[in-house]
């Protein structure tokens, strides 16, 4: 039984990712993904590159996540588990690819400046 690694990332999140053969067991963290991620919308996210692939069911993953919200750490789980697929199948990539599943989102949080109240929110200006 081989397994195959792979790391995620979105804005702040780091999720490294184990795949391995089984019953599509989801575990992140230590706990049931469903735990982890509470919303549908999150949940989808994390098993997108399965349905994509059709391979629902065919593997157990355990995953380590931190940083970042829970939005974050889902993207970066889901990266992680298209590249672990890739690794376990290299010719499940171009139709990860065409889903978009396999491009790290690059968009950070900008940072804030001085003289200024956010990153780009200034103070008011004062006339006289």
């Amino acid at each position: 039984m081989s397994v195959n690694n792979a790391l995620g990332r979105r804005k702040t999140a780091v999720a490294r990712v184990y795949l391995s053969a089984g019953t599509g067991n989801f575990t992140v963290n230590g706990k049931e993904a469903k735990v982890h991620f509470p919303t549908i919308l999150l949940q989808n996210a994390i098993n997108k590159p399965f349905e994509v692939t059709s391979t629902a069911g065919q593997f157990d993953v355990n995953c380590n996540v931190n940083g970042g919200g829970v939005s974050g750490q889902a993207d970066a789980v889901k990266l992680g588990v298209a590249r672990a697929l890739v690794k376990y199948n290299p010719e499940l990539k171009p139709l990860l690819k065409a889903q978009d599943l396999m491009t790290r989102d690059p968009r950070m949080v900008e940072r804030k400046k001085p003289g200024q109240k956010k990153a780009r929110k200034r103070f008011q200006f004062v006339k006289r």
